[in-house]
């Protein structure tokens, strides 16, 4: 990423200050909080590394970058849309990643992003899903983003995900967010230099739990 032009598209792109909508949900972290299994920095760092290894990098990356791949041909896109619909077996994880793709891909609607406007028609007519790591295939190819480039954003924003509800429920302080993000830098660059599964598949049951168990907490920061 030496290209100046690139490095300030995913600056651009990766900040919190982009209005993508990927930073209102806890991903089953502040249930998980409530219950007392994620309570500190360390907990905090084994659920993060769970989540890269068991969901990240076996679903959300490589439909990511198929949707990249595809992105000429909105049909193929549709389909892995479809499939990761059906692997998302928590409704919870279903409605908060449709809410997330749909936000962004309506900022890179008025962007004039391309293929963006054709996709979100399609979603509008229920042809597709919209799922974020679909769209942030989509839409990052639109902006001049590479595979492995895009790769990278979304596991970056992933961690950035997890470590701003975490400072959101009180139990990180921003220093120690800072210390996670630096240290779960090796299980990141190792998870994105292997290679890309040859399926769709995601083993996280014990955030699944907590995102489905999340409504019936007495009290709620999140709508995840």
């Amino acid at each position: 990423m030496t290209d100046p032009t690139v490095l300030l598209t995913a600056l651009q792109h990766g900040d919190s200050f982009f209005p993508g909508g990927g930073f209102a949900a806890s991903w089953g972290l502040e249930t998980l909080f409530t219950d007392a299994h994620v309570q500190d920095a360390e907990t905090l760092l084994h659920f993060v590394q769970g989540q890269l290894r068991g969901r990240w990098a076996r679903c959300d990356r490589p439909a990511l970058v198929w949707a990249h791949r595809a992105a000429g041909e909105l049909e193929k896109v549709a389909a892995i849309d479809a499939e990761l619909e059906a692997l998302s077996l928590a409704r919870e994880l279903r409605v908060v990643s449709q809410r997330a793709g749909r936000a962004l891909l309506r900022v890179h609607d008025r962007l004039k992003t391309p293929r963006a406007a054709d996709y979100l028609e399609r979603i509008k007519t229920r042809r597709a899903w919209g799922h974020l790591p679909i769209v942030q295939g989509l839409v990052w190819r639109g902006v001049g983003l590479d595979t492995e480039q895009a790769s990278l954003l979304s596991g970056h924003l992933q961690v950035m995900a997890f470590v701003s509800a975490a400072i959101r429920l009180g139990f990180v302080s921003h220093i120690q967010a800072q210390m996670i993000i630096q240290q779960i830098r090796p299980t990141l660059t190792a998870l994105l230099a292997a290679p890309l599964p040859e399926s769709l598949s995601s083993f996280t049951p014990v955030a699944d739990i907590a995102m489905m168990r999340h409504e019936t907490q007495a009290t709620r920061l999140f709508a995840n």
